[in-house]
């Protein structure tokens, strides 16, 4: 039986007191029964363990992730806050996790308190926390970022497991690079008698080339009558060098990541056949596969496009306001944005075959691509112009990915950085896998974010000499569960790989 629409609307009205307040992790006895059981029956809250809930969308699929992940980090804040009021933090290494701006979802969150039970408590999705019945720092010694509480940065490092440096050398050596002064670890050092973890900590920071730091260490806690071993937690050099006045961990882990990953890519990926002589036909070529590209970009987002209406979109004199019976046709909408985008793209395209450098090509016309794409959602009033400015201003959530965006702050640091990768990058191959990837990664835009990082694919090819490649829309769960394994867990490899094939299958198609 149908609840009524009065009935749903005044549970859907106190819902959304509970959010104004803030709270994601709902408790039964913050509503009442009747409330509860018809937000659930609609879909509007979810059941992430007995007694505790969070909102989450009607249509979203039985077993679908992303209400989970996009609403982890604030269930378990509120969560722990109830269970143990103020008195909780992270692991030291949890902790270090989010100083260096890495917030994916983990598996288990470790979490110290006084009050801990040391059991694991099993939430959504093969996703739990541990809570570890221990002392916590006093609050000099903690922080609390996005209501999540954390260990300051010098206590973490200080209490940090030495193999936790070589298992995750990215984290730690961007956090280890946001340290410019060895005072506030040598104060805790001293008081603690800390004089192993001294010579570790030493060893890591001369690891990373602050000599200065690592010296001052030493000779410090010798002075203080501490005898100090100094050594290196790490198992490798950095693959960079680090400029003391970049102390942004998220730019810092974009860097190393990059240096890392491009080896992997280079040791798996088909060679370039160079530029091609004839780039008139390499054009038409474009042209040629603009339907199958624009099919299966488009319904790779959960689009619903044929052949025939985005054939019709092309049309020199389709308008919106005369085109589509309604203005919520997003899908019109979308083939003609993608049709727009597309021809800007072939512009840079063009570029790059007339040698100009890739990077600044993608670096200069990206913005163009994506106010093609949604041109005609302004047009017909579905988004406000505004929305075309420039990157996000607002967290972003990727659907059923345990990845998190960096925050919008550090996109504006992030994207620089990222094209100038690009730009200085002598390998196409590398420019193809990781332009994606990082893109992707650093997901600037609120929307469009696929559809720009295919385009930009596809551009960096040319550089190469590459033929243009669709990514099909029946590969779309290997394709996007190669882009979370490199987001999650660092492996480029199997979004290596996937490219690769299609790739080389394109080539062989060619070269008959």
């Amino acid at each position: 039986m149908a609840i009524p629409s009065e009935k749903l609307a005044q549970s859907l009205e106190f819902l959304k007191t509970i959010q104004d307040q803030g709270i994601v992790a709902i408790r039964t006895n913050s509503m009442t029964r009747t409330h509860r059981e018809r937000l659930l029956k609609n879909g509007f809250i979810k059941e992430v363990m007995k007694g505790w809930y969070i909102p989450s969308r009607p249509e979203e699929p039985i077993g679908e992730s992303t209400a989970w992940y996009a609403s982890y980090w604030g269930f378990c804040s509120d969560y722990l806050n109830t269970r143990f009021e103020d008195k909780w933090i992270l692991s030291p290494e949890q902790s270090l996790n989010i100083h260096s701006g890495n917030w994916s979802v983990p598996k288990q969150l470790f979490v110290r308190s006084p009050k801990g039970g040391n059991k694991p408590t099993p939430l959504l999705h093969n996703t739990s926390i541990f809570d570890v019945r221990l002392e916590i720092p006093g609050k000099q010694e903690r922080q609390v970022i996005n209501g999540i509480q954390i260990m300051k940065l010098p206590s973490a490092l200080i209490g940090c497991a030495p193999g936790y440096f070589s298992a995750h050398p990215i984290e730690m050596r961007a956090t280890l690079a946001m340290i410019l002064d060895s005072s506030d670890i040598l104060h805790r050092l001293l008081s603690g008698g800390h004089s192993k973890i001294a010579g570790r900590l030493a060893g890591a920071f001369r690891n990373i080339g602050r000599d200065n730091i690592a010296d001052n260490i030493i000779d410090t806690m010798k002075s203080a009558g501490y005898t100090v071993n100094e050594s290196d937690p790490f198992e490798d050099i950095p693959p960079i060098l680090f400029n003391t006045r970049e102390v942004s961990p998220y730019v810092n882990r974009l860097r190393m990541s990059w240096a890392t990953m491009r080896i992997v890519v280079l040791n798996h990926f088909p060679s370039a056949p160079g530029i091609p002589d004839d780039k008139e036909s390499y054009l038409n070529q474009v042209d040629d596969i603009y339907i199958t590209d624009a099919y299966h970009s488009l319904s790779i987002e959960g689009y619903h496009v044929s052949e025939q209406l985005i054939n019709n979109v092309r049309s020199e004199s389709w308008d919106p306001d005369h085109n589509i019976q309604h203005k919520e046709d997003k899908n019109a909408l979308a083939a003609r944005g993608y049709w727009q985008a597309f021809q800007s793209v072939k512009v840079s395209v063009e570029k790059v075959l007339n040698n100009e450098s890739a990077g600044i090509v993608a670096g200069k016309d990206h913005r163009k691509w994506y106010r093609e794409l949604f041109a005609p959602s302004v047009t017909a009033g579905i988004i406000n112009i505004t929305d075309l400015a420039g990157y996000r201003n607002h967290p972003v959530y990727i659907r059923n990915s345990m990845h998190v965006p960096p925050n919008y702050e550090a996109v504006r640091s992030l994207i620089p950085t990222f094209f100038e990768l690009l730009k200085n990058e002598e390998e196409p191959a590398v420019r193809i896998v990781l332009g994606h990837y990082f893109f992707v990664y650093i997901h600037p835009y609120m929307d469009g974010n696929g559809r720009t990082g295919r385009f930009l694919i596809n551009v960096m090819l040319a550089s190469g000499g590459y033929p243009w490649t669709v990514i099909p829309f029946e590969q779309r769960s290997r394709y996007m569960a190669a882009l979370e394994e490199a987001s999650v867990n660092n492996d480029i490899l199997p979004f290596t790989n996937f490219l690769a094939k299609l790739i080389e299958k394109n080539l062989r198609r060619d070269k008959t």
